[in-house]
């Protein structure tokens, strides 16, 4: 029988249920609330609560997203606190990160998967009930019968087909994309979400840049075709910008997008990092690192967009570098979702 504990905000009337073996912050964007997260997996150190009262396991006593200064003082990794009992937690609550769609908890089968380069493969499992996600969004993928839970993004968009599909990078020392790739179809997995904030903005009348590399290309899918998809006037134009090490980490892109409209007016960009890796290809593309191209392609000043980005971290930090410090593009013009 399961167990549930009371998890109350100190100061305020805000109250939550954690079911046994949820953490904090799970549990508080399945009622609704606002907590602040990004990772959601114990590397950002966004999702950090002081816990004023109760007891709490630290899933990762060692996550790098908090200091032992911060413990210390009696904060906690929400993402990583799962309560033994009632718990009292100091807050601030915010608006922007009340979940437009609350994750649940589902157990996925997986029906097919296809290789996109080498080392991505795209996974496609079925889940019940409707998919509801924002494009750009993420989940909490679990295998039964391993003890980790890993962050992947959704490559489709939302449907009523209960699909969820993840390109998925095979790394030499990761477990968890080691264990995916060896699953066959009909395997099972714990399917949690969804989560992230780096989703489409709708409302946006401005073009769309994506910038990717590595499985960073999967949530750049899922916006695109979403943009397309929704399109009223509002996405004038797209671009794709995608960073490879050769030119075998470069998908072919116009296998990957749903929307035959999307390709037609896509502008698609990639660059390999590594020129030794194209000799002796056909390889006749860019050379350099992808946040590079972007005051060389894009026709406009830089100010004038909205950047979507998912890669490594590095890429990552270059982009945010090369786009706030140097061309003073703002921050709120700029989605994606911090992982280490």
């Amino acid at each position: 029988m399961k167990t549930s504990h009371a998890i109350s905000v100190a100061g305020s009337e805000v109250s939550y249920v954690c079911e046994d073996g949820d953490t904090l912050l799970r549990a508080g964007l399945r009622a609704g609330l606002g907590l602040s997260y990004e990772c959601n997996a114990g590397s950002c150190g966004t999702c950090k609560v002081e816990l004023v009262g109760g007891e709490v396991e630290d899933l990762w006593p060692n996550a790098p997203g908090i200091k032992d200064r911060d413990r210390a003082r009696g904060r906690r990794l929400a993402c990583q606190a799962r309560p033994h009992g009632n718990c009292t937690i100091k807050v601030r609550l915010a608006d922007e990160y009340i979940p437009k769609y609350r994750p649940q908890r589902t157990i996925a089968t997986l029906e097919t998967t296809r290789d996109i380069t080498h080392d991505i493969r795209e996974f496609s499992f079925r889940g019940k009930g409707a998919a509801h996600f924002l494009p750009g969004q993420y989940a909490m993928l679990n295998l039964p019968n391993l003890d980790l839970s890993r962050a992947y993004s959704m490559s489709n968009t939302a449907n009523d087909e209960a699909l969820w599909q993840f390109m998925i990078r095979r790394t030499p020392e990761g477990a968890m994309s080691n264990a995916l790739f060896c699953l066959e179809e009909g395997a099972r997995v714990h399917l949690d979400g969804p989560f992230g904030l780096a989703y489409l903005r709708e409302d946006s009348s401005r073009d769309i840049v994506c910038i990717a590399g590595g499985s960073g290309i999967a949530p750049m899918v899922s916006i695109l075709d979403a943009a397309a998809e929704h399109d009223h006037g509002r996405h004038r134009g797209a671009w794709l910008f995608y960073g490879g090490r050769s030119p075998a980490d470069v998908p072919a892109i116009a296998s990957l997008l749903k929307s035959h409209n999307l390709r037609n007016k896509l502008e698609w960009h990639p660059v390999v990092s590594v020129p030794a890796l194209a000799e002796g290809t056909d390889w006749n593309g860019e050379f350099g690192f992808v946040h590079e191209l972007l005051p060389r392609k894009l026709p406009k000043p830089l100010g004038e967009y909205d950047y979507y980005f998912a890669g490594p971290p590095p890429m990552i930090e270059a982009t945010i570098r090369l786009l706030v410090v140097e061309h003073k593009v703002p921050q709120k013009q700029l989605f994606f979702d911090r992982f280490f």
